[in-house]
């Protein structure tokens, strides 16, 4: 199944404006696309004790899941800002990449469905196009528990 970058960007970008983001100020979105061709999308959501804040890609794999899908990840688009006019995030000239625990979380989803999804990370000027498995290299998921 071959998944529309742009339209999955665009996805990401549209989730951005729901950012609940006071203290940092920088608006993330995160877009998943799945075999079935579904999409799923999540915004980061800031807390006052600042350790509780939740990942835009930790807010859309717990929809997900919590949906009971497991598996069948595909591809992923992240972007991340500060909110423009429309409120969504305008990315910097670096593509923000998924967190560590965001990779993690993400591994998880991908190893329940046996695949390595593309995981596309917006800038200013470009989209930095990697694996999952190249993001979280020698991964700790399920299979690893026996």
């Amino acid at each position: 199944m071959t998944i529309d970058q742009a339209a999955l960007i665009a996805a990401a970008r549209e989730a951005s404006t729901r950012a609940y983001a006071p203290y940092s100020g920088f608006h993330v979105g995160a877009a998943l696309a799945f075999a079935d061709g579904s999409v799923a999308t999540g915004a980061n959501v800031e807390n006052a004790s600042y350790g509780l804040a939740l990942c835009a890609e930790t807010s859309a794999v717990a929809q997900v899941m919590n949906a009971g899908v497991r598996g069948g990840l595909l591809a992923v688009a992240v972007i991340g800002g500060t909110p423009g006019e429309d409120g969504a995030a305008t990315p910097g000239a670096a593509p923000v990449t998924p967190c560590g625990r965001c990779r993690q979380v993400l591994n998880e989803l991908a190893q329940l469905g046996g695949t390595d999804p593309v995981i596309w990370c917006v800038g200013e000027r470009s989209v930095l196009e990697l694996r999952l498995s190249a993001l979280l290299p020698h991964a700790f998921g399920p299979a690893n528990l026996g």
